[in-house]
């Protein structure tokens, strides 16, 4: 489990180096069905939004800093839903009301969320500010950024007025399945992981991968904002 917990950490940051600078990029195929579709699709868009979900590692990278040190299913719980409140908000809203910001630094900043939960892990903020940040209020404002994050790409979409309002609902409900299917799996490898007495000698290291992936992705997006911004 010692070596399943590395590998799935280092695979983590791999991906981070070696995908696109875009994290909340829509295959060029969904690009393709969401723009030429009209009125609602209910099926469709609830299997993109769990696609989109279960792809989406920046996303998870996050989620996997807020429960690394979560034993309780009701705190696991209380989390996650203010998680999933925030990036529901700005999912819809941002589309709906089109705010326009630059995708890059949205991005940017969920790449700097991922470094924020390393850090607190770390216990970093204690040591560095004496004190520790209410962590229920950095992970519902860290939603706001991830679920504004698809909302700029989605704007980029001529999407339909006709049955908009039920797509983006749906698409949304789509994110929160995925996001239970993917948290499922990552409670059961970390279950499995805490068992064992490795969990606390590498706990560190993981949390160093974390904060490495999290300044990797913010690295790509400045550089895609400095290059086609």
């Amino acid at each position: 489990m010692r070596r399943a917990a590395l590998t799935a950490c280092a695979l983590a940051l791999s991906v981070t180096l070696g995908s696109a600078a875009l994290a909340h990029g829509v295959a060029e195929g969904d690009k393709g069905f969401i723009e030429q579709v009209s009125g609602p699709q209910i099926g469709p868009f609830l299997y993109l939004g769990a696609k989109h979900m279960v792809t989406g590692y920046d996303h998870l990278l996050f989620l996997f800093g807020v429960i690394f040190f979560l034993y309780r299913l009701r705190q696991i719980a209380t989390y996650v839903t203010l998680f999933a409140l925030g990036h529901s908000t700005t999912l819809i809203a941002g589309v709906l009301l089109g705010t326009h910001v630059s995708a890059y630094l949205v991005d940017a900043l969920i790449g700097l969320s991922i470094v924020y939960k390393a850090l607190d892990n770390l216990g970093a903020w204690q040591r560095w500010l004496g004190m520790q940040p209410n962590t229920k209020i950095a992970v519902l404002l860290f939603g706001f950024v991830h679920g504004f994050g698809l909302a700029t790409k989605l704007q980029d979409f001529a999407l339909s007025p006709d049955g908009l309002i039920a797509n983006l609902v749906a698409f949304n409900v789509g994110v929160e399945i995925g996001q239970l299917l993917a948290l499922t799996f990552i409670l059961i490898a970390m279950g499995y992981w805490r068992r064992t007495a490795s969990f606390a000698r590498h706990a560190f290291a993981a949390n160093v991968l974390l904060m490495t992936a999290g300044f990797i992705l913010f690295g790509l997006q400045m550089t895609g904002y400095v290059v086609e911004g």
